[in-house]
This record gives structure tokens, C-alpha cells and sequence, in this order.
């Protein structure tokens, strides 16, 4: 079997040719049609050298043209690299050179900054610009004309045999630090992300063709509203298009587009990060007249999903199926859980456990599963290769047990008595407040299912007695005068005491990443930058 993500896709447009598989803005393109361009855009990147083993860089706001790229990096046997659209020079320069790019496939929008960088990346040889109707001359670096490329070539799939064993690259930017790109097998990251495995019982998918051939009888136009340069989005993508299932797109989030093309393209699935995107999604449907009639089910991944917010999208969407999934880059899928109108999971999202899940602890010994028990969550079976051009950060992922191999991200979570886990956050975010430990998202859950606390980001600030203390910036509900004695009665009783923020600095807007993921840096600069709204108490 090619478990190959190119083969995948190609099984798909076979099966259903003439079916819509993505729609942005006005534009439409059917499975065909997405084949026989991203053909072309493969057999002219074939004739600038890209081929088995070659990295891409894929630099766009979502558009049919970055699936386009992608797809034609991959039936080369070439590996797609994500550029975040919002990185400044020094970003760029330190992922194209990391990423080892030869070539790049990018928005005219981003012409000066691409300019700026290639003196300073000599690997990188060859540029195709995609117009988006921006001024900007990419011609002084060479740049060539997507569409014009793209018409000069051929559209037949008249590639080489691909393998299982094929490269795929996800470069995260996760909360600290320079990004990091993840490399897995593309068998691997099918089975862990992208449809390869039943994530309710654990069962693998048979073959190649299943996913096409059981598109075949029906479909559900999907959206997924985080940006391309985010796996979550991706693999949104890809497992929708694997199932001959039609993909919506905006060009970047904002909630009221989400809305317009849910309504407008009866979307029944709905992809998205956390409170980041939920929250904003809440108040454009309360503010619009927007028929979401269509939606059967939300799904949200990789960040958190409070549960206020939860209920809240029950309150507006009550037939809607919501379901929190957690996992990262480095892990894949790791759980689900589903979100009922009186599920209680006020101290964090509580999912079960896939079945090769468990904790660790700090040794790298699984955690007994016992109730209150707290430990690092690991997974193993299909899980990456490690950081592309870092093999010694990659050997701080990984630890064995019992003989296995357990890929570990650094996330930590707590058994419950009814057998699921409480997701508490990222290890290196972990506030350390005389000898307790705070996991950050499990306080932001409590600060934000206050009325008047639209976000917030947790930090620690030194603290002389307690070494940290535990801190947060909040951003107000729009209209709403924050007062701090309620907002601390409420969290004291969802949290321990010493979990309740001792000060709080108040922000316009809390800083995050393009995909919704929470800016921990940002918060400690406005922190450092700004007085507190509070003094310690």
C-alpha cells in the first residue's frame, strides 16, 4: 500500500472527478480541477529542479492555490514547509534557512520581505508569486507568475511511484522560542492525523482506498477556520479531501466571513482552535442574522476550549455536536471528548484517552491511572521522526517504556474517576508558586467563565516570598468594567486558592498566534511593559 498523502488525494479525485473540493471567496474548483493544477504546478517545479526529498515553502493566507502547492510538493515525493504569514525578517531568514527551501510558492503581498531575505538564504533558487491583487514587483528577484507557470506545463499525473515512507514537515512556532519543524512519516502522520485511524476505537483504516471509496456515497462540506500554516487546519483539509469531502476556506479569520460562508455554503462541519476563534464566532452570530442551519457538528483541536465557551455555543447551537479533540504537532491525535449541555468540565478540557495514550512521570514511569493522578502525556504507536535539523532536541520528545517508543510534547494532564483525563497545559508554561505547581490553561478556563472576561493568558512574575506568583492579563468583554473582587470570588470558586491570579494587568486585546494559540511571550512583555490593574495580594 502507498499510505502517501499525494496518492490519497489522487484516490479521491478519482473516485468523485466532477464533485466541488474547495471553495474561497467567489472561487470553486472540483477534484479534477485541483488535480490538474497542482500537475502543473508539479511538473514546473520538476523543470527548476524540485524533486524527491526537495522542501517548499508554502507562504499564503488560506487559498486554493496553498492546497494547490502542497499537493504538488508531495506528488513529487518533494516536502511542503509552512511560512507563517506574519513572521518578520528575522523569522523568515531563521525557517528558510532551517528548512533548507529551494524554492518558495508565495502571496505577491509578501514580495518586499521575500526580497529582503533571499540575498540571505542561497539555497533558496527559485520563487512563484500567486497574485492577489497587491502592487508589490517580485520580478527583481525572479519571481515567475503562478498562473503563467502553471499554463506552460502539463496536466497529467505522470509521476513515480511514492512511498509510505515519504517525508512531511510541520514547523510549529509553539509558545516559546524559534519554530521547530516536525518530521513524520506520511503513513504515520495519516494514522495519527489525518483520517489513517478511527479515533473512537482505535481501529485502522484497511487500505488506501477506503477513505475515497466511502466518499463515494456522500460527503460533508467542511471548514476549517484556522489558517494553513497550522497542522490542525491541514489535516482538516487533507482528511476532508481524502473522503471526496468539499473544503471551505476564508482567507484569514475573521468571524463574520466564517458565518457568511457557512450559510452560504450549507458548511456542516466546522473546524476550530480553541476560545481563540470560538469566542469571536459566538458574538458575530449573536451581532448577524446568519443562518447556520446547515451545521451538524464542531470540532475543536489544539488549544484551549473552556468550558463556558462550550456552553455557550450550546446555547446558540443546540443540535450542534461539539467535540474537543487534544494533540499537537509532535504527538498527533491523542484524545476526544464530546461536549454535552451538562457536562461539567469547568477545571479543564477532560477528554478520553486514545489507546495509546498514558502519563508520565517526570522519570519517564507511567502513572498509575488513578484518580488526581498527574503526569506527562505520552503516545506511541504512529508517532514523528523527531525536529527536522535537530536531532538533539529531538531526543528530549521521546522516552521508552516497557520497550516501546513514547513520543513525550511536554503537555500535562490529570486522570479522573470516570476514566478520562483533564488536559492542564504545557509543562514550560507551569507556574511554580511556593512549591505548587499551576498549570496556566486550567486558571485561564475559570478567569474566562467569568461574565465580564472575554480572555486571558496566564503568567508567573517573581514574587520574593513564593518565587512566582501567579499572575494573568485580561481582556474585558467589550462594554464591561472588570471588578477584580468579583472576578476573584468567582475563580476561587472553581480553583484552589493559591491557583487564583495574586495580579492582573488589563489588555485591549490579548496577543496570539495566527492559528489562535496562546502568545505566553506577549503576555510577559505587556506584563513588564505596562503597571498592573492590581497590586499583589
Amino acid at each position: 500500500m502507498a499510505l502517501n498523502i499525494a496518492d490519497l488525494l489522487e484516490h479521491a479525485v478519482d473516485a468523485v472527478p466532477e464533485r466541488v473540493a474547495v471553495v474561497c471567496g467567489d472561487r470553486r474548483v472540483t477534484f479534477a480541477e485541483l488535480e490538474e493544477r497542482a500537475n502543473r504546478l508539479a511538473h514546473h517545479l520538476a523543470v527548476h529542479g524540485v524533486g524527491r526529498g526537495s522542501h517548499i515553502g508554502v507562504y499564503s493566507r488560506n487559498s486554493i492555490e496553498a492546497l494547490e502547492a502542497m499537493i504538488a510538493a508531495y506528488k513529487l515525493r518533494a516536502i511542503a514547509v509552512n511560512v507563517n504569514y506574519r513572521y518578520v525578517h528575522g523569522e523568515l531568514k531563521y525557517l528558510f534557512t532551517n528548512a533548507d527551501l529551494v524554492a518558495l510558492v508565495h502571496e505577491r503581498q509578501y514580495a518586499d520581505k521575500v526580497a529582503a531575505v533571499l540575498p540571505e538564504t542561497p539555497k533558496l533558487k527559485h520563487v512563484v508569486v500567486v497574485d492577489d491583487g497587491s502592487d508589490r514587483d517580485y520580478r527583481r528577484y525572479g519571481g515567475v507568475d503562478y498562473e503563467t507557470s502553471l499554463a506552460a506545463e502539463s496536466p497529467e499525473r505522470d509521476f513515480g511511484e511514492r512511498s509510505a515512507d515519504d517525508l512531511y514537515i510541520l514547523y510549529t512556532g509553539g509558545t516559546t522560542g524559534y519554530p521547530k519543524g516536525v518530521l513524520w512519516r506520511h503513513e504515520d502522520i495519516w494514522r495519527a492525523l489525518g483520517g489513517g485511524i478511527n479515533f473512537v476505537t482505535g481501529e485502522y483504516v484497511p487500505d488506501e482506498w477506503t477513505l475515497a471509496e466511502q466518499g463515494r456515497s456522500g460527503s460533508l462540506v467542511r471548514l476549517p477556520a484556522a489558517p494553513l500554516i497550522h497542522g490542525a487546519a491541514q489535516w482538516a483539509a487533507f482528511g476532508a479531501l481524502f473522503t471526496g469531502s468539499p473544503v471551505v476556506l476564508v482567507p484569514r479569520f475573521d468571524a463574520h466571513d466564517v458565518w457568511k460562508a457557512v450559510q452560504d455554503n450549507k458548511v456542516q462541519v466546522l473546524t476550530i482552535v480553541g476560545d481563540a476563534m470560538a469566542r469571536p464566532l459566538i458574538e458575530a452570530y449573536r451581532e448577524g442574522d446568519y443562518d447556520a442551519s446547515s451545521l451538524v457538528a464542531l470540532s475543536s483541536h489544539a488549544a484551549l476550549f473552556s468550558h463556558s465557551v462550550k456552553q455557550d455555543f450550546l446555547g446558540i447551537l443546540p443540535n450542534v455536536v461539539i467535540t474537543d479533540a487534544i494533540g499537537s504537532s509532535e504527538s498527533g491525535f491523542t484524545g476526544i471528548g464530546m461536549v454535552g449541555k451538562d457536562s461539567d468540565h469547568s477545571a479543564g478540557p477532560r477528554v478520553q484517552f486514545g489507546k495509546d495514550a498514558i502519563l508520565l512521570d517526570e522519570e519517564g514511569n507511567a502513572v498509575a491511572p488513578e484518580p488526581g493522578a498527574i503526569g506527562l502525556i505520552a503516545r506511541r504507536g504512529h508517532v514523528p521522526l523527531g525536529y527536522y535539523n535537530d536531532p538533539e532536541k529531538s531526543r528530549t520528545i521521546f522516552a521508552e517504556v516497557d520497550g516501546a517508543r513514547y513520543v513525550v510534547p511536554g503537555d500535562y494532564a490529570r486522570y479522573e474517576e470516570d476514566g478520562t483525563v483533564t488536559l492542564l497545559g504545557r509543562g514550560s508554561q507551569c507556574v511554580n508558586t511556593g512549591g505548587e505547581k499551576v498549570y496556566p490553561e486550567e486558571v485561564e478556563g475559570a478567569l474566562k467563565s467569568h461574565p465580564d472576561v472575554f480572555d486571558a493568558l496566564v503568567i508567573g512574575v517573581p514574587d520574593e516570598r513564593l518565587g512566582q506568583r501567579v499572575a494573568a492579563v485580561i481582556q474585558p468583554r467589550e462594554g464591561a468594567v472588570v471588578d477584580f473582587a468579583s472576578v476573584e470570588a468567582h475563580v476561587r470558586g472553581e480553583i484552589a486558592g493559591y491557583k487564583v491570579p495574586r495580579t492582573v494587568w488589563l489588555a485591549e486585546e490579548i496577543g496570539r498566534t495566527p492559528s489562535g494559540k496562546p502568545d505566553y511571550p506577549w503576555a510577559q512583555r505587556y506584563a513588564a511593559e505596562h503597571p498592573p490593574a492590581t497590586q499583589p495580594v
